[in-house]
């Protein structure tokens, strides 16, 4: 298959060595490429006031002590994290580089890039409850996967797996669901092979 030149070389490496035999790409896509989602803009956002005060206070301890003093350097921990916050979005944007998605006749398939790569392969049976989230330019987001959990403090938690930021994102759920049908159908015709013999 040849790729579209906005496709990585290790992406393309990786989805070959990936697809099995005879099995055909029908449809293969990336996020759209963007700094800030509702969950990085929270953390960027989050990181302002937290990286000010932690500079504020290393500050203010590095006058008392009238340099660097043992105890200045715990705050510096604290300054990391607020600039890991800070540098959220480019991470997204980075990583919505190093993904992509592939649907083939067979299943859906997630590549997301890192120090490692993460496979995630989702077979006909897996499909049977996804729902997709639509923006107004007919992008958006199809869900495969949502748990729900309680963490240690009773909080609720919540992980969703799928397709995130895809341009056509109506016209990829109907692939998705066709695919997921499949699973549907061979559970039907072997009911029926059991209740005929």
């Amino acid at each position: 298959m040849r790729f579209a030149p906005s496709v990585p070389r290790f992406l393309r490496e990786a989805i070959s060595h990936e697809l099995e035999s005879n099995e055909h790409i029908r449809w293969l896509g990336m996020p759209k490429a963007v700094f800030f989602t509702p969950t990085t803009t929270g953390i960027f956002v989050f990181g302002l006031p937290w990286t000010a005060i932690a500079i504020m206070i290393t500050s203010v301890s590095m006058k008392a002590s009238h340099g660097l003093h043992p105890s200045t350097l715990l705050t510096l921990p604290f300054i990391l994290v607020g600039v890991g916050m800070l540098l959220s979005p480019i991470c997204t944007y980075a990583g919505s580089k190093r993904t992509a998605y592939v649907i083939t006749h067979r299943r859906a398939i997630t590549f997301q890039g890192g120090r490692t790569l993460t496979i995630r392969s989702y077979p006909p049976e897996k499909l049977q409850q996804i729902f997709r989230t639509e923006r107004k330019d007919g992008s958006g987001d199809v869900i495969i996967q949502h748990t729900v959990w309680p963490d240690a403090d009773g909080h609720r938690r919540s992980a969703k797996l799928g397709f995130f930021r895809i341009a056509g994102v109506r016209e990829v759920e109907r692939m998705l669901k066709e695919l997921g049908r499949q699973a549907t159908q061979h559970k039907e015709i072997g009911t029926w092979e059991i209740t005929s013999q």
